[in-house]
């Protein structure tokens, strides 16, 4: 008998440890999970919706503001850098379209430090942007309030707003010439 008493004793005991060892593995809904410090923070798009505030020096050392734009008319802003491949093809397919984008003014926006002012200059004359006068070009050195805005990863990276200034489509990289030319005709 005394082993019976025993053997209910230890039984009794090692439920006890496991319904204690189960009640502590559960987590409280309050308590915040673990993060493991390598792990990837995804990071937040940004909040376009609205034409952004800039400053731009364009290829004449002429600062340019969004007040400079034109009042209830779309906009499209194309993030870009005079020596890329992906910005120059672009440009070299928009240019055979330029009159689908008649209703819109283009102000294209660079990084380039003012000190290299002559690849902006490059760039309008040899895509004979001076053709469109509903086009800006320039840099937003040093600020690169733009390229944060917009969280610029690669260029080029283009944003088109309607009359109104709202958000009407952002292509993170090079459209295909009909998705760009569709959102400028929706804007």
């Amino acid at each position: 008998m005394n082993n019976i008493t025993t053997m209910k004793r230890i039984c009794f005991f090692i439920a006890l440890i496991i319904t204690f060892g189960c009640s502590q593995a559960q987590t409280p809904a309050s308590q915040p999970a673990i993060v493991p410090e390598n792990a990837q923070q995804i990071p937040q798009k940004p909040n376009i919706d609205k034409i952004p505030a800039f400053r731009i020096l364009n290829q004449d050392s002429v600062y340019i503001t969004n007040a400079n734009l034109k009042k209830n008319k779309p906009t499209m802003i194309v993030y870009f850098s005079p020596d890329c491949s992906h910005c120059q093809h672009l440009m070299t397919e928009m240019k055979p379209l330029m009159n689908q984008f008649n209703n819109v003014q283009i102000v294209m926006v660079t990084f380039t430090q003012p000190t290299r002012l002559v690849m902006i200059k490059n760039f309008y004359r040899d895509f004979k942007l001076s053709l469109y006068p509903d086009l800006l070009i320039g840099t937003e050195y040093p600020g690169y309030a733009l390229q944060k805005y917009f969280q610029v990863q690669t260029t080029p990276y283009i944003a088109i707003y309607d009359k109104k200034g709202k958000l009407v489509k952002a292509f993170e990289r090079a459209p295909e010439m009909k998705d760009l030319v569709a959102a400028a005709k929706k804007a």
